[in-house]
């Protein structure tokens, strides 16, 4: 058939012509198809073969990917680089994390203090752990110059409590021992610290805590016998103490000048005894002499009799 009985045959029956180019247009797509889902004819797709002969990672799951080979050694959290973190498999993101910790300031101070690592899991820290290594400059110093365990002190035939160092021996430990002076030696009561209070028989630390602390609130002791106004303080110690002759040792309270605040500090002025010292200066003026404060009814001659040392006006 040649082209002219072609378009004799399209002009006499269209229709037949249509329905000739649809089924020709359909085997060329079941064709085109039939190629691409397999080349060899087996019913399957090219990327399909891929997948199968593992050349191609299938489209949804995780790739197996190799890390780098770790490599365990001692090291100091403290000071090791990224380098070696890396080595001994840490993660990128987990080094960064120690790099700005220890910007901050943080400190590994032990190897616990290291399992704090966002992200690092049991086994890996239980692997780690025998590789720790914190230098003695980055332990608690309670733990190296802290402890203290009992001994015998050879010298003075007793036994004592002494400070354990980091170079402890026979030869260097250092006794805490405090000596305690004899009858007839006594301690400057208004200059002693608290170290010295505590060589009176029968001071500790507690009570050389609130010696020092009261005396403060005082301005100074004018009387060994005001130690009896701390509570429960031992009378048998009073011997012990002495006081310098004058009153320079003593703190001086102007009842002119001194706020309300400044008065109730005093142990033998309360808040209601300062109210009205303040009241009788803006009514009456300056207080002149101490006795001025008899006029005031929540002064007791005993209290104002306490009060002679501290005063000024």
């Amino acid at each position: 058939m040649n082209i002219k009985d072609f378009i004799y045959i399209a002009k006499r029956d269209r229709g037949t012509l249509t329905g000739l180019i649809v089924i020709a247009l359909s085997a060329c797509v079941i064709i085109y198809d039939s190629n691409m889902r397999n080349p060899d004819g087996d019913g399957l797709s090219s990327a399909d073969n891929k997948v199968e002969s593992g050349s191609v990672p299938p489209k949804h799951g995780y790739y197996q990917t190799e890390g780098s080979e770790t490599r365990l050694s001692y090291f100091d959290p403290n000071t090791a680089d990224s380098t070696q973190f890396l080595a001994l498999g840490l993660q990128p993101w987990q080094v960064r994390n120690i790099y700005k910790y220890r910007a901050a300031g943080g400190v590994y101070t032990c190897p616990e203090d290291f399992a704090r690592l966002y992200g690092l899991s049991v086994k890996k820290y239980r692997e780690l752990l025998p590789y720790i290594r914190i230098a003695q400059e980055y332990r608690p110093a309670s733990e190296v110059y802290g402890r203290r365990y009992k001994g015998y002190d050879r010298q003075n035939a007793r036994t004592c409590d002494f400070a354990r160092t980091a170079s402890d021996s026979s030869a260097n430990r250092m006794a805490t021992y405090v000596h305690k002076i004899k009858k007839g030696q006594t301690i400057p009561l208004n200059e002693a610290d608290t170290m010295s209070l505590r060589q009176v028989p029968g001071i500790g630390a507690f009570f050389a805590r609130r010696i020092v602390r009261y005396r403060e609130r005082l301005g100074g002791f004018a009387s060994v016998s005001q130690l009896l106004e701390i509570p429960d303080f031992p009378e048998s110690t009073l011997e012990f103490f002495t006081l310098s002759r004058g009153s320079s040792s003593i703190r001086k309270l102007n009842v002119n000048t001194a706020t309300s605040e400044q008065l109730r500090s005093h142990p033998y002025i309360s808040y209601i005894m300062a109210r009205q010292i303040t009241e009788y200066r803006r009514l009456r003026g300056k207080i002149e002499d101490i006795s001025d404060l008899r006029l005031l009814p929540t002064f007791p001659q005993e209290v104002i009799e306490k009060l002679r040392p501290y005063i000024v006006y």
